[in-house]
């Protein structure tokens, strides 16, 4: 192994991304803005000119040389391909790993997105323009690293959200420079969404955007060595649908060996059976005049592919009596359960022990369905209210949750009912299925909001772990809270710290969960160890048993 520049391990960078705006569009749900970069959106500048040498960094890997550079003390590795371009008879199969180059590949700029709708209403638009229409070298994965080398430092590979529909890993959200600054190296990866990701398909493999993480985390424990990483200490990450996904590989068989420790953030409690799955795919595929064969799908054009699903996605809410509580969901995928590639739903596999020897940190945020009612002329009506209640709430559910609450107005019901149903409960079931099955497992709540009508909301969380929510974007909101730019700097720093010590050695500070106490951490002005939060949601949903979403007919 060589490495061609010296580490700068140690060193501080004072810049920080700023993004925060209000949420919820199909396709676009943050508005971004990264203060210092160079294009205004751009994540963390590298130093020196393109084709100056000046601030380049080579790491020397078995698949191939790569050079990168320098963004303040932390070395960036951006596009290393780790499985070959998914187009033409690859479109909709498992991923091939990449093949190995000769010489040295540049690694400055990320690789092409994934297909998937564009915010400006392409098929594929990156934040620096560039539109695409997936014929490239999209399965790609970055890294950061302070101090390429050999310093074998606990490695965090990052899945991203974006309900099944959405993967950039170039937003600058999930800048992971800062996270490295504390002695990780940093992996995050680009993966298949939407229907060629998730689709249940005839003759094509299911779950193949899990099928590429898999991949991914291969490379990661064949390649991460030279960029200073230790391959046998290895921690997924995620968050919304990424830590489902995650959830989905604790149990799957293929990926057992690959990772020592998850963290689930806000996982979505939402697994398809094949029949419920086809369905959906039939939809998206009968308005095209194709099958959901991969013999039709494949002379479908990813464009007109993103279109049709977002046709049905406008009109999800329609099918519930036929699809069931996932049509009141913004995304018409999720994991199969198929009995092969992925042969249970989490729950059951983790209380039987599939990962018992996996050390798991799962959470979620307070208030995770107020991103989506938060926004000026998006509360829920009476009518959506009542079909919430009589589709996601257990038996007696709007009852008890009113017995529960009286003080709390329709739409304060909502979103508790909303958040434990898609969020919380997942989350605390999740648990109780890892201790059952002899696992060691942690809990936690970020209750902490930096302003009033948000909250505690869904992806609060990754941006305080990145720390790519800035204390100056965060006061210039019509609805920040007082001290909110203080509490901001000290809560990112605390979290950073719990999710770094669970990398290196499973141990963030807090006791291990046990149905008996319920031990949780809770990330508010200051950090508690407290009992589970939300007693009466869990005794709501204490007879629930959570699994894969079926068809209703």
């Amino acid at each position: 192994m060589l490495v061609d520049h010296p580490g700068r391990f140690g060193q501080r960078s004072t810049r920080q991304i700023s993004v925060f705006a209000s949420w919820w569009r199909p396709r676009n749900r943050w508005s971004t803005t990264a203060v210092g970069a160079d294009d205004g959106r751009v994540p963390k500048a590298c130093e020196g000119e393109p084709g100056s040498g000046k601030g380049r960094v080579v790491v020397r890997a078995p698949a191939g040389a790569v050079r990168g550079c320098w963004a303040g003390p932390v070395a960036v590795f951006r596009g290393i391909p780790y499985a070959e371009a998914p187009v033409g008879t690859r479109r909709f199969g498992a991923p091939v790993p990449a093949s190995g180059w000769d010489g040295v590949r540049d690694a400055v700029d990320f690789g092409p997105c994934v297909p998937q709708p564009g915010h400006t209403g392409a098929v594929m638009v990156s934040l620096t323009g560039h539109v695409g229409d997936g014929s490239a070298d999209c399965l790609t994965l970055n890294v950061w690293t302070p101090d390429p080398g050999s310093a074998r430092l606990p490695v965090m590979v990052w899945i991203q959200g974006g309900t099944y529909l959405e993967n950039h890993t170039h937003n600058p959200h999930y800048d992971a420079a800062l996270l490295a600054e504390t002695g990780v190296v940093v992996v995050s990866i680009s993966y298949r969404v939407g229907a060629d990701g998730f689709a249940r398909i005839e003759g094509a493999p299911d779950n193949r955007g899990i099928l590429d993480q898999i991949t991914a985390l291969g490379w990661v424990r064949d390649n991460i060595a030279p960029f200073g990483g230790d391959p046998g200490n290895v921690t997924v990450f995620g968050q919304s649908a990424g830590g489902a996904c995650i959830a989905a590989l604790l149990v799957m068989p293929a990926a057992k060996g690959l990772f020592r420790r998850a963290i689930c953030q806000s996982m979505p409690g939402t697994y398809f059976t094949p029949r419920l799955a086809t369905s959906i795919t039939q939809a998206i595929t009968t308005p095209l005049g194709v099958q959901p064969t991969i013999e039709d799908l494949t002379r479908v054009t990813p464009r007109a592919l993103t279109e049709a699903t977002a046709a049905v996605i406008a009109r999800m809410p329609e099918r519930v009596d036929v699809w069931g509580p996932m049509a009141l969901t913004p995304t018409p995928f999720s994991p199969v359960v198929d009995g092969e590639i992925l042969s249970c739903a989490p729950w059951q596999g983790l209380a039987d022990g599939a990962a018992r020897d996996v050390e798991l940190l799962v959470g979620h945020t307070r208030d995770e369905f107020r991103l989506y009612t938060s926004r000026p002329g998006h509360q829920p009506t009476a009518s959506q209210i009542a079909v919430a209640f009589e589709n996601l709430a257990p038996s007696h559910g709007e009852q008890r949750y009113r017995a529960a609450h009286p003080d709390a107005d329709p739409t304060q019901l909502f979103e508790m009912l909303t958040s434990d149903w898609l969020f919380r409960m997942p989350s605390l079931h999740l648990a109780d299925a890892a201790h059952a099955g002899g696992g060691r497992v942690r809990i936690y709540e970020l209750a902490w909001s930096f302003n009033s009508r948000q909250g505690a909301s869904h992806c609060l969380d990754f941006l305080l772990v990145f720390g790519t929510l800035s204390p100056a974007e965060a006061a210039t909101h019509p609805h920040v809270r007082p001290n909110a730019a203080r509490e901001l700097l000290y809560l990112g720093n605390r979290m950073r710290s719990d999710w770094t010590a669970f990398a290196l050695n499973g141990s963030p500070g807090w006791a291990l969960y046990d149905p008996r106490t319920r031990t949780t951490r809770v990330y508010d002005t200051t950090t508690t160890d407290q009992t589970y939060p939300h007693q009466p949601s869990r005794r709501i949903w204490s007879t629930h048993r959570f699994g894969a979403l079926e068809l209703r007919i």
